[in-house]
This record gives structure tokens, sequence and C-alpha cells, in this order.
């Protein structure tokens, strides 16, 4: 199981050499962030669910700079801010902005979509995709962030545990596998 994850995880060159990540320079050089243990995986992966859930972009930077502060494992951070990809995007935020909203006590219909502005609304030829977009995005800024925030702390804190959870059950298993085994050499 260990040489199927260390296959899936970019090695230190590929991190180091990625225009993003270098500015955390001779930081990367510490053993400790490319060591696969329980608490170094664990961890990593939560930083990287969280920043992944959190925010939109350069969520890999900011994952592989937690990590390196909390010394983490930076493979698995890095690989686990994919949590959030053009197919889970639009769900992820959608459901954060129906929480925030709940958690603001705002009221949300079934069924309702976040508010648009007025002037987004309007036809305006000098208006690009982007500028529409950003518009939409301050509409529904506070439910939104709350929202975020909250998944993000829950399903980071929920990786960690269950990670962990996951180690120590296949440490157990391994060993009661081979403890039987040398009871049925012995008899």
């Amino acid at each position: 199981m260990k040489q199927r994850l260390l296959g899936l995880m970019p090695s230190p060159e590929a991190l180091r050499s990625n225009r993003w990540l270098r500015w955390l320079g001779p930081a990367l050089q510490h053993p400790r962030l490319w060591h696969m243990s329980r608490r170094g995986i664990a961890l990593g992966m939560a930083l990287g669910v969280f920043f992944g859930l959190l925010i939109p972009i350069a969520q890999i930077p900011f994952a592989a700079g937690a990590a390196v502060a909390l010394r983490a494992n930076v493979p698995a951070a890095v690989a686990s801010t994919l949590v959030t990809n053009p197919v889970t995007f639009g769900p992820v935020y959608y459901a954060a902005w129906r929480l925030g909203r709940t958690l603001l006590g705002e009221p949300v219909k079934p069924g309702e979509e976040p508010p648009m502005p007025e002037d987004a609304v309007a036809e305006a030829p000098e208006r690009s995709w982007w500028e529409t977009l950003v518009l939409r995005i301050r509409s529904v800024g506070k439910p939104l962030m709350l929202g975020l925030a909250v998944v993000a702390t829950g399903v980071g804190l929920l990786t960690y545990l269950l990670v962990t959870w996951v180690w120590f059950a296949k440490v157990k298993w391994s060993r009661r596998r081979r403890l039987a085994g040398k009871g049925a050499e012995h008899v």
C-alpha cells in the first residue's frame, strides 16, 4: 500500500521545480515533509482538503506552505487539494452558500438560487463574463464565506480523523495477520 501511495504522489523534485512552490525554497528539503508517517499523511491530507475547499484559487501553494510550516507530508497536502475540481466546484459552493445562509438566520427556500445583482442582470455589452462572475460572487459573499469556512474546517478535521483511523486499523489488521501466521507456523 505504501508503494502504491508513493507512486501516486508527486516527487520532491517535481514540487521543488513547480513555479508556484519555488518560494518555499530550502524549506522543502526537510525530510519529515516527504516521510510516509501516519501523522504526516493525515495532517497533509487535512490541510489539502481544508485549502481545497476554502479558497477557489492558489490552493496548492497555500496547502504546501501550511504543510511546510506544520511539518506535514507535502505531497499529500498538494494532492488532496484536488477535492475541488471543475466537477465538484459548483455543488460544493452552492451547498456552502446554503449552509452560510442557514447559519446567518436567512431563510432558504427549496431550490433557491444565489442572488444576482441588478447591475449584473442587465445586458451590458461592455461587461465580460469575468466581470459578471465577480459581481455574482460578491453578491453571495458573506453566506458563502461563512459556509466555506465551516465546511472546510469540518471536512478537514474529518479527513484527519478518518486517515488516522484507517492507518491505525491497517496497522492493527497487518499485525493480527502477521501474528496469526506465526501462530500457524508453530503448531
